[in-house]
């Protein structure tokens, strides 16, 4: 394990912020993690960059976790256990499920990441969250020194949350993710456009191989390439609110849209609809602006600092709450 000092971060994060860390060292072993401690505090943990907006400089450590490696853990005529290591693109992870014609997570293809961090903020796309498929999660304590096995139960996931990003936030640094895969899937095409999509394909008896597809060729469609233009993903929730609240609201905008939740009484809504119909859409304010396509996605436009980003959001969030009175939440970890 090699330490680097006033390392720069710039393609370690996906908005291309030319921020700095005191110190920085890449972990490619259950070995390296061990010697963690030696290591200047504070520490902050990172996978693929892609949740992440740095502000400034970060005066501490960044522990890249850099693990590698995939394979079938077991089988058996129903489902596989599939497992990736932390360091393993989540995107080639869900290539690799498909090339084992093994179905559950197809519709969470080209989600930007790792599949370290994919568990933390229990990733989710069209209908589809990663508790659906996690059989357990392998993290190394900070404290004890140990690895630990969490269920999918003891992970306590919700809505872009778990314990790794609430109670045990810092505690556990995960290593490995397994994934319970079925052999004869059932196709999920119910959210959001995939349907119509797979209707523009010519498809009407999906595999999951086609609902990847479908899934690729919206997200391509609508969300910009951090090669080519700095963003995060998703930068808010979508809010979840009182049922008899989105009512009301929708007698006043009657094109807002709700899908149900899992929550008794609680409603989702879109919090791209909100930012696009607060007029935030493609409205550029120096070198930032909410995507031209998908009002949910934060872009550097050329040369944003992190707090250029930053207050921008807060412009945005503030506006949608003074619109429709409903307050977003940053999904993105802000440092």
């Amino acid at each position: 394990m090699i330490v680097q000092h006033n390392a720069s971060l710039k393609s370690l994060n996906t908005f291309g912020l030319d921020v700095r860390a005191n110190s920085y060292v890449r972990i490619s072993s259950i070995e390296d993690l061990k010697h963690v401690e030696e290591l200047p505090k504070p520490w902050f943990i990172l996978g693929g960059g892609s949740n992440i907006l740095f502000t400034k400089d970060f005066p501490g450590t960044v522990i890249h976790v850099d693990i590698r490696g995939r394979g079938i853990e077991g089988e058996n005529k129903n489902d596989a256990l599939v497992y990736g290591m932390a360091g393993e693109n989540w995107h080639e992870f869900v290539r690799y499920t498909l090339q084992l014609s093994l179905g559950g997570i197809e519709n969470l293809a080209l989600i930007p990441g790792n599949l370290g961090t994919a568990p933390v903020q229990n990733i989710g796309a069209y209908g589809v969250e990663i508790k659906d498929v996690l059989e357990r999660v392998e993290a190394f304590d900070l404290i004890t020194q140990d690895v630990k096995c969490f269920s999918c139960a003891e992970c306590r996931f919700s809505y872009r949350n778990s314990i790794f990003k609430g109670s045990e936030k810092g505690r556990y640094i995960i290593t490995k993710v397994v994934l319970r895969l079925s052999k004869s899937p059932t196709v999920n095409t119910s959210y959001g456009a995939i349907q119509s999509e797979l209707s523009s394909m010519g498809i009407v008896q999906p595999d999951i191989h086609d609902v990847a597809r479908a899934v690729i060729r919206i997200r391509m469609s609508k969300l910009p390439d951090p090669a080519m233009l700095g963003n995060c993903g998703s930068f808010f929730k979508n809010p979840i609110i009182n049922a008899s609240v989105a009512e009301r609201l929708q007698r006043e905008h009657t094109t807002m849209p709700s899908y149900q939740t899992q929550r008794e009484g609680m409603v989702k809504i879109p919090a791209g609809w909100l930012i696009e119909n607060a007029g935030w859409k493609g409205k550029p304010i120096g070198n930032v602006s909410m995507h031209k396509h998908q009002a949910l996605v934060l872009v550097n436009l050329g040369n944003a600092t992190g707090n250029e980003l930053y207050e921008h959001a807060q412009r945005v969030k503030q506006s949608v709450t003074e619109t429709f009175g409903i307050d977003l939440e940053e999904e993105v970890n802000v440092l």
